[in-house]
Parts: C-alpha cells; sequence; structure tokens
C-alpha cells in the first residue's frame, strides 16, 4: 500500500484523503493548524464539483448546510439602497441554481468527520524539508519525527510550503490582482435575515451575509492596493490596515472596523493567482490553490479544489501508484479546466463574471477522463 503525505487539512487535502484511502492508498495529512481551521467566508460547490460531493456520498448533508438567503441590497456609500435582487446575490449566483454555497468550516468539518476513521490527521506540525530518493520521498517536521512516504503532495494554499520546497520561491508563480480581501465574523449587530448587503464606497467595498440561523454575519471586505511591502504581511498589521480603512468608510465604519479588531477568526491576504507551467517533480505534486490558485475573484476555488483532488486520486489509482504517468495525466486533464476558471478572475476585475463564462467552466470537465 503507497503512502502518500498531504500537506494541508483544508478542502483540497482532505477530500483527496477520501479518495486515495478509497483507491488503496495510505494518507496522511499533516495541518499546521492544531485543529479544524474555523472562520472563513461561504464557498460555491458547482457544476462538476457536485459530482463529485454526491460520489462521495456527501451531497445531501452538504445540501442540508447550504446557505439559505432571499436576496440582497446594493448600497451607496451612506448606506442607502440603490439596487436590490431577489432572484440572485453576488455571493452564489442564480438563488435558483442547483449550486450550493457553504460555509468553507462547515465543509471542511463535513470531509473530516467522513474521513477520520481512514486517515492518519497530524494536527500543530508542518514540513520543513523534503528530500527525495529513489524509492521515497524524506520528511522533516516542524515537530514530529521525520518520516519517509512514497508520495508528497502540496495541498497548503496560496503561499504553500511544499510548492517553495519543491519549486522555488513563491515571487515565480505568484501574481498579484491589484486587491486585498479580509473575512471576518461578527454579532448581527445589523439584525439582517437571509439577506446580503453589498457597498462600495471608492477603492474599497464590503458584502455583508447573515450565517448561522442569523445569528452571525460573515464580513467580506476587499480593497485596491499594489502588493504590501513586507512589513505590513504578517497579520496584526494586516488587521490594523483594515481596522483602518473600515473605519474610514462613511457608513457603519466604527462598527465593522471594531467588529475586525475583535474578531477571532480575522482573514486578510492578497488576490493572487499561482500559474506553473508544470505542477509536478519528481514525487511531489501540488493540488488547489497550492499548484493553481485561481483567487476568490473566481468564485471557483473550491471546486477546483473538489475536482483537482477526484481527478489526481483517479490517475494515481488508474497508474497503479505509477506517479511519473500518474502526474502527467492529473496535469492533462485538470490544466484546461483550470485555465477556464482561472480566466473567471480577469475577463471582468472588479465585478462578477458573466453568466456564460461561469456555466463553462464550471461543467468543463468530465470526472471520467
Amino acid at each position: 500500500m503507497k503512502t502518500v503525505l498531504v500537506s494541508g487539512g483544508g478542502i483540497a487535502g482532505s477530500v483527496l484523503a477520501y479518495w486515495l484511502r478509497r483507491h488503496g492508498f495510505a494518507p496522511t495529512v499533516v495541518e499546521r493548524a492544531p485543529g479544524r481551521r474555523a472562520g472563513g467566508q461561504a464557498v460555491d460547490i458547482r457544476g462538476v464539483a457536485l459530482e463529485v460531493v454526491r460520489q462521495m456520498g456527501l451531497l445531501e448533508q452538504a445540501q442540508r448546510m447550504r446557505t439559505r438567503m432571499r436576496g440582497m441590497s446594493i448600497l451607496d456609500p451612506d448606506g442607502h439602497e440603490v439596487d436590490r435582487s431577489t432572484e440572485a446575490t453576488f455571493s452564489s449566483g442564480r438563488l435558483d441554481s442547483e449550486d450550493l454555497e457553504v460555509l468553507r468550516e462547515d465543509l471542511v468539518e463535513m470531509v473530516y468527520e467522513h474521513t477520520r476513521a481512514g486517515v492518519e490527521y497530524l494536527f500543530g506540525d508542518s514540513i520543513t524539508a523534503l528530500d527525495e530518493g529513489e524509492t521515497g520521498v524524506r520528511v522533516d517536521f516542524a515537530r514530529g519525527p521525520s518520516r519517509t512516504f512514497d508520495l508528497v503532495v502540496g495541498a497548503d494554499g496560496l503561499h504553500s510550503t511544499v510548492r517553495r520546497l519543491a519549486f522555488g520561491p513563491e515571487e515565480r508563480f505568484a501574481h498579484h490582482l491589484g486587491s486585498y480581501l479580509s473575512v471576518f465574523s461578527a454579532d448581527n449587530f445589523l439584525a439582517l435575515e437571509d439577506w446580503q448587503l453589498w457597498l462600495r464606497d471608492g477603492d474599497a467595498g464590503f458584502g455583508i451575509m447573515p450565517v448561522r440561523d442569523n445569528s452571525e454575519l460573515r464580513i467580506a471586505f476587499g480593497f485596491e492596493s499594489a502588493p504590501l511591502p513586507d512589513g505590513l504581511r504578517d497579520r496584526d498589521a494586516l488587521r490594523q490596515l483594515v481596522v483602518d480603512r473600515l473605519a474610514s468608510l462613511r457608513w457603519e465604519g466604527a462598527r465593522l472596523a471594531e467588529a475586525a479588531r475583535q474578531a477571532p477568526d480575522f482573514y486578510c491576504d492578497a488576490m493572487a493567482q499561482i500559474r506553473m507551467d508544470h505542477w509536478s517533480r519528481g514525487r511531489v505534486t501540488l493540488l488547489g490553490d497550492a499548484g493553481y490558485c485561481p483567487s476568490p475573484l473566481s468564485g471557483q476555488g473550491t471546486s477546483l479544489a473538489l475536482v483537482g483532488a477526484h481527478v489526481l486520486a483517479d490517475c494515481l489509482a488508474r497508474a497503479a501508484g505509477d506517479h511519473h504517468v500518474a502526474y502527467a495525466r492529473y496535469e492533462r486533464r485538470m490544466r484546461p479546466f483550470v485555465t477556464l476558471n482561472q480566466a473567471l478572475a480577469t475577463e471582468n476585475p472588479g465585478g462578477p463574471a458573466s453568466e456564460e463564462s461561469v456555466a463553462h467552466a464550471k461543467n468543463a470537465l468530465s470526472l471520467h477522463g
């Protein structure tokens, strides 16, 4: 039984672990966080990714956990409604669609519970070195003892450690898209009931949606910016930057700024894409955002993670674990799908992609290729 180390316990990594186990591999997932990560925005499961969830036996559970919005209001900088819709929202698209919008943390928890019995999870640890030999990859960890695995998969996000160790510095592959996104939670101080608010004020704006039976808000705040200098990239500096930018807003700026200051799940990062000529080197390959992040602007990051995990595991199974053959097939099958979905973030910067482009991109790959 071939052993596979998966770096990253998010959606991509945990879904890959499920499919690897199902195909007879022995997966181990290492996750830097001490447990499943809470917080994050609502994510979309669209098109062919719905089939992945169905084949995992999780579709009905995901449908029960979906967000259930009635619509949205678009506000001017002073908080006055200028438009509204009861047919679609910016976060999920058409409300009558078969696509699903769920909270990221709920999807991660659902997959974890579905895999924990057959997958080894190492929480609170991370990879520090990779040394590939003829028969495997020796992996050094920050906390645990070194171990050797047949294969290693980096599913560790935009700032992937596996990518850096195997391919080189992030700067070679990251393409900044001109903005930053912050996501955090707060009490529902706006008393929203299954209704989203969207506002733009100059080069900044936000979307607010109620979750958890309207007891909580998830706030996504974006602002245009060139890449920030190194001194402003740590968590505390980013939080203060977001607090200051929110405080300058005309409508609800003070309360939003305080919510960002207090949020235990505060997140902020650049909107960027990862573009690489190849995703594999030796026994190491990349999955999801680590190899082909489309950015949240595409709305397809979760679907790419789900589909990529299924395809990679399928290719390894069909090649009987021969990573040379499997990785080449994985790239041939996934690259056109990735290219279409990354284009969703760049075809209309600052606004949603066209319905035709989204429909084409989300269904442009067969799981049986």
